[in-house]
């Protein structure tokens, strides 16, 4: 009889504290609490020792202060099984969020993404969270391009119109497998789509794609664009409107601008093989001019971080919610190889507020790659299919970074080389891509990079 009274009182707290219920008369409490039990665990034999351990220890401020009540850890148990909650609270320290994702298979992160879909709690905005079913069950492969400019009446558009099958005849058929079979390909978008708006006044190049241009960055296998960039806000507030709109009607993700600061400041999370990265992405550009807005509480822009204070903070609350933080960001100084000692400071600045790995661009070149502890930092990709000009630009060097990270967030970090020339961008193989490496060695201090294009310390 004394326990049927403790069961019903624990029921009873669980209801109450539960943030996914509507409030319930207090006359049914008692009923509601005595059907709830069956729903998690028919088996409950030490169950509720188990939570009351977790709890004592735990308190409401969880891992990334998620605000979990014995609802929650009854709905694991239900899931992954009353031993598994079990032999976490034995676990000891449940502040580890690889505790919970080595007895259930997902981390505390994804557990709690799972919790709230399966209960209706409205935690999140569920569209800036996607599952990814990855080629490899244990790993998952993220292809990082530079800049990619569709501007029209572009040397490189009107190549790209020109061919029978448009941008896809734009990339060596190698290299178009690569885009497009990786688990993530993400593009720096480095235009607006609209055809609104002014060109801003004084400056140097503008770039505006018509709204259509959208399916080119689909048709080359993107699934997340980048906007914290220079170029993002030639046309305005109403041409970054404008983009934003384009963008959510083709379900193409972006991070770093937004329609207020709160949005640009919206990380995207992917959750594969039982664990959730963020990837973020501000902009240091322009360091000395303003012809590209910052988002405000009222005014569409991208998100800047030529001090860093504000884009750490972003890092940091990704860091709370997710197992790893992937950074991009537009930084450095056009035309110079080497990176310079402003990029060094941000990046270490990042690293500290959580960074897991940082992929710069904008310089138009590439740049070294080199580690901080064990956080590779890509300085600048450069262009990847870019011009400025009606002119087609000369042969140059480009690649993408690809991060090939396991469920047990081990990160091996690649290079893979390509070369741009006459308007089509192709892989290089063979002693070609021995070329770029060496290239690339001489922009770095610390890195080598081996015949497959693994980044290693030296």
């Amino acid at each position: 009889m004394k326990k049927k009274i403790l069961i019903v009182c624990i029921l009873t707290s669980v209801l109450l504290m539960n943030a996914c219920s509507n409030p319930i008369e207090s006359t049914s409490i008692e009923e509601k609490a005595a059907e709830l039990l069956p729903q998690y665990v028919p088996d409950h034999s030490g169950l509720y020792a188990a939570v009351e351990e977790i709890l004592e220890h735990t308190g409401a401020d969880f891992i990334g202060h998620y605000p979990v009540t014995e609802d929650f850890f009854y709905w694991v148990a239900k899931h992954y099984g009353r031993k598994c909650l079990m032999d976490i609270a034995k676990g000891g320290d449940y502040s580890d969020p690889n505790l919970w994702f080595l007895k259930t298979g997902d981390s505390i992160h994804v557990l709690w993404v799972k919790y709230c879909k399966s209960t209706g709690l409205d935690a999140y905005d569920y569209s800036h969270i996607h599952e990814i079913r990855t080629k490899e069950s244990d790993q998952i492969s993220i292809d990082f391009s530079g800049d990619v400019n569709l501007a029209e009446n572009m040397a490189t558009t009107i190549y790209m119109d020109s061919r029978p099958n448009g941008i896809t005849d734009c990339f060596s058929e190698d290299l178009l497998q690569e885009m497009t079979s990786c688990d993530l390909f993400v593009v720096n978008n480095e235009f607006g789509y609209t055809e609104r708006g002014e060109a801003l006044s004084g400056k140097p190049y503008t770039f505006r794609a018509s709204p259509k241009r959208v399916s080119d960055m689909e048709a080359i296998g993107t699934d997340l664009v980048t906007l914290a960039n220079n170029h993002v806000w030639d046309f305005g507030e109403i041409g970054m409107l404008d983009t934003l709109d384009t963008l959510e009607k083709a379900n193409m993700p972006y991070v770093g601008a937004g329609r207020d600061l709160k949005e640009a400041m919206r990380p995207q999370y992917y959750i594969f093989g039982g664990r959730k990265i963020a990837i973020v992405n501000a902009t240091q550009i322009e360091r000395s001019l303003d012809y590209t807005k910052e988002a405000t509480a009222t005014m569409a822009g991208v998100l800047k971080t030529l001090h860093s204070d504000k884009f750490c903070n972003v890092i940091r609350n990704a860091k709370k919610h997710s197992d790893l933080v992937i950074v991009c960001v537009h930084w450095g100084t056009e035309g110079n190889n080497y990176y310079g000692a402003d990029q060094v400071k941000l990046a270490e600045d990042f690293v500290n507020a959580g960074a897991d790995a940082i992929i710069g661009g904008h310089t138009h070149c590439l740049q070294g790659i080199e580690y901080i502890g064990d956080v590779p930092v890509y300085y600048s990709l450069g262009n990847y299919w870019f011009a400025s000009t009606t002119n087609m630009p000369a042969s140059y060097d480009t690649g993408l970074a690809r991060l090939e990270i396991d469920n047990d967030l081990t990160i091996t970090a690649r290079f893979i080389p390509a070369r741009f020339s006459e308007g089509v961008t192709s892989k290089l193989v063979d002693e070609q891509n021995q070329s770029v490496y060496s290239l690339l060695e001489t922009y770095a201090k610390s890195t080598t990079i081996d015949k497959n294009g693994v980044i290693h310390k030296r």
